[in-house]
């Protein structure tokens, strides 16, 4: 049975049938359907928080979760519940941003490494691996401590945090499909490199980077809330998991609710997105499709 590749189809209606796949099992539905519903909770935070993330009342700080603050109240006063719903928007905003920027930059680098090769591609993966070296915590505390703080820098770290890892995975997929028959006949009758790095190569090497960018965004959500919870995320007012939690910690006795609430987000967001993108592998995975068959 030949099997089908990308190059032969659609990509949009591959990645249609793939993401349709990854919802079909129970876990993919669970996990999935959570993770739609958290982003449209975080695109409609204006309208779906009770109260003002930045509304401060003191004369009702520390407050234990009740009516009207389900979530209760941090040391400001300020409603814990609508914080953590605009955090959603704070986090998913930067690490999918971050994680699209680092893979289309990751992309780029390892399809023309991997295709060009020689002097071009010794460079390229030098520095890969002089970053890859490093954790991804280090690469990102350097570097926003280099630009400062703020959720533009923050953005950018992470992206450069995990730039090394969709270079090095591209690269290997380009030098393993550039030896196929089908790419040697494109080249034989003279196609031109952008040609069949853009129509031939880069389609077929973009499944498992998809699957690796998916669980990149747990990943980067982790990095943010590290990053926000050292102070160097998101800058008061604007509201982050990550920051919540730093500023819970002082009030860790007194209103444990302010560290817990933002924390139980952050791990439940990403235990989804992990799920999600285990029954995403499963969808991408053509053999295991045509065993089934």
């Amino acid at each position: 049975m030949r099997v089908p590749t990308m190059a032969s189809r659609s990509l949009d209606a591959f990645a249609r049938m793939s993401i349709g796949r990854a919802f079909a099992s129970g876990i993919g539905m669970i996990a999935g359907g959570f993770l739609v519903v958290l982003v449209l909770v975080a695109i409609f935070a204006p309208w779906i928080a009770p109260f003002d993330y930045a509304a401060q009342n003191l004369m009702n700080a520390n407050a234990a979760p009740g009516w009207p603050h389900l979530l209760g109240t941090d040391e400001f006063g300020r409603d814990v519940l609508s914080r953590v719903i605009y955090g959603a928007r704070t986090s998913l905003s930067v690490s999918a941003t971050a994680i699209a920027i680092s893979m289309a930059a990751g992309m780029t680098l390892g399809a023309a490494a991997g295709y060009f090769g020689g002097f071009f591609e010794r460079a390229v993966m030098t520095v890969v691996d002089l970053t890859w070296s490093f954790p991804d915590i280090l690469i990102a505390l350097i570097f926003v401590a280099i630009i400062g703080p703020g959720l533009t820098s923050t953005t950018f770290a992470i992206a450069i945090a995990y730039l090394a890892q969709f270079t090095r995975l591209t690269r290997a997929q380009i030098v393993r499909l550039k030896r196929e028959t089908f790419i040697e006949a494109t080249i034989n009758l003279g196609a031109k490199p952008s040609h069949i790095l853009l129509k031939h190569l880069m389609p077929n090497a973009i499944a498992p980077v998809i699957v690796v960018g998916m669980l990149a965004i747990g990943d980067g959500i982790v990095l943010e809330a590290t990053l926000g919870f050292f102070g160097l995320g998101a800058q008061p007012p604007t509201p982050s998991w990550g920051a919540m939690m730093s500023s819970g910690t002082a009030q860790l006795f007194l209103s444990p609710w302010v560290i817990i609430f933002p924390g139980v987000a952050v791990a439940v967001t990403v235990i989804a997105v992990n799920l999600f993108g285990d029954e995403l592998i499963r969808a991408l995975d053509i053999r295991d499709r045509l065993r089934g068959a």
